[in-house]
């Protein structure tokens, strides 16, 4: 899923001048986008630095590695306006290395729209044009907001459901509209925020579930025991909350979540 979202943001970047041929890709990440952008960025040449926080698993870390990128851990303790915080850290580093691209997923239009114009269409030709619900997570927010745009057009009626870690602001500020001033920590990786995303748009979102890293990591190795199926941990949030969801209605409905895994 952050394969699109790198790509789009790469492109766009290309496009208007801010990249040019030997420049460097710099992004504040918790592994996922980094690794659409650095698959991206090593394909078509370029240098890839990424700002991860110290909370992410080694795996991604090595993977990431693997494909080239250059990776600067950082504090997971701090917040938004710390020098150690990952996006300012990142954005420093940015400034500071010539040629670079901030790539900035949670401000740049161009992570939404990737998601309004390939993974929204397919979900709605893929269900037959029948859906009733999607249960995302939100990070820098770009899937829940290209989709809330798509349906928007197609199905108006469509509810999201936000998944969201026990320790994120995101589910008590789509309750209650307001902003807590403080966060909690939380084990799943890629999901949750202590911000909330410039690009992000909750207007669709109806419901929403707050669940515990125990729920999620036991929901994932029930995927993987009873489907074969190997999700990380933010997809185990993901499905803790759809079943939750699912087991609260009342009439049959069409759900769609995400295995949002390479």
């Amino acid at each position: 899923v952050k394969d699109r979202g790198g790509w789009a943001m790469i492109g766009a970047a290309e496009g208007d001048g801010r990249l040019r041929p030997g420049g460097v890709v710099g992004e504040a990440t918790a592994g996922n986008t980094g690794l659409g952008l650095a698959l991206v960025a090593r394909v078509k040449g370029y240098r890839v630095v990424l700002v991860v926080p110290d909370k992410m698993s080694t795996e991604k870390i090595l993977h990431l590695k693997a494909l080239g990128a250059e990776v600067h851990l950082t504090r997971s303790d701090v917040g938004k306006g710390h020098p150690d915080y990952y996006q300012d850290y990142a954005a420093r580093l940015a400034r500071e290395l010539p040629g670079a691209f901030f790539a900035d997923q949670f401000n740049n239009p161009a992570n939404p729209l990737a998601h309004e114009t390939t993974t929204a269409p397919e979900i709605w030709a893929q269900c037959g044009q029948q859906l009733d619900a999607i249960v995302v997570g939100v990070g820098s927010s770009g899937t829940l907001t290209g989709l809330t745009r798509f349906f928007r057009r197609v199905q108006p009626a469509l509810e999201f459901v936000l998944a969201d870690p026990q320790g994120s602001i995101l589910a008590e500020y789509v309750r209650t509209g307001q902003v807590a001033e403080t966060s909690g920590s939380w084990a799943v990786e890629g999901i949750g925020e202590d911000f909330v995303p410039a690009i992000a748009d909750f207007s669709g979102v109806l419901h929403t579930y707050t669940i515990s890293d125990a729920e999620s990591f036991a929901c994932a190795r029930n995927l993987l025991r009873e489907e074969g199926v190997l999700g990380g941990s933010s997809t185990g949030t993901l499905l803790a909350a759809a079943l939750r969801y699912c087991r609260a209605q009342t009439t049959p409905k069409r759900v769609v979540s995400l295995v949002c895994d390479t």
